[in-house]
């Protein structure tokens, strides 16, 4: 598992590494049952707080993507995957509600919209 720690974003190193794993479960990089490394390993590798690093997985473990085993570490949840992707698509309509908004002013058509992001995309 590759986490990338970035210094010069003011977005807290807890929650780097809680997107980051989050991301690599739900693109199915990580899968249900995995185990993931211990907090204090995953403290030494990237250089931080055990303090720190347990946050990330205590948000983890809220959000119901890994499961912790009491002297066995942590796992990636067999369960409510499908339920997070859900909620991932709800937020993603609203940005797309708010994105359409913004179109109407500009005098952009959903059509336009549309290709607008699909440029983008390919940019990607």
């Amino acid at each position: 598992m590759e986490l990338i720690i970035r210094n010069t974003t003011n977005q807290p190193i807890y929650e780097q590494i809680f997107e980051q794993i989050k991301a690599q479960i739900l693109s199915g990089a990580l899968h249900p049952g995995d185990a993931l490394p211990s907090i204090r390993a995953l403290a030494k590798d990237l250089k931080i707080s055990v303090i720190t690093t347990k946050r990330a997985y205590d948000e983890l473990e809220s959000a119901g993507l890994i499961d912790t085993v009491a002297g066995k570490g942590c796992f990636v949840a067999e369960k409510n995957l499908e339920l997070v992707r859900e909620q991932q698509r709800l937020e993603l309509e609203g940005h797309l509600r708010a994105a359409l908004e913004l179109a109407g002013p500009c005098g952009l058509t959903p059509a336009e919209l549309a290709s607008l992001l699909s440029t983008l995309a390919e940019e990607e």
